[in-house]
């Protein structure tokens, strides 16, 4: 069992469901991404920590994309989101958000998408 599968045990949430079925797609989006705790919520690594779930959100899921543990001073190249499921906090983060496990299954497609396209550029 990874570290990360401790934590969600160990989580009180009544979001678990939610955060396993987004973990999963996050994760089977590239064969590269791998997963840690990281700032106390589950987050995800290729080349650089790039999302992590906000476990704090007041309903739903949310998963922050950023550019890692370290302020990067090179600008971040545009990001394919045809589906307008990023929500922009800055001009290298932003967010995603889902209302439940409906909202997360039909938009499965889209997340895979969206985090093919930010690994890409970082």
């Amino acid at each position: 069992m990874s570290s990360v599968d401790d934590f969600i045990v160990a989580l009180v949430s009544p979001r678990k469901a939610e955060i396993e079925a987004v973990r999963q797609i996050i994760l089977a989006s590239h064969p590269e991404i791998s997963e840690g705790i990281k700032w106390n919520a589950p987050s995800f690594f290729y080349k650089d920590w790039f999302a992590t779930f906000h476990l704090r959100a007041k309903s739903g899921i949310q998963i922050i994309l950023h550019r890692g543990a370290k302020i990067k001073t090179a600008p971040m190249r545009e990001i394919a989101d045809p589906s307008g499921l990023l929500e922009w906090l800055a001009p290298d983060r932003a967010t995603m958000r889902f209302a439940d496990i409906d909202a997360i299954e039909a938009r499965r497609g889209d997340l895979s998408s969206v985090i093919r396209a930010w690994i890409s550029a970082l």
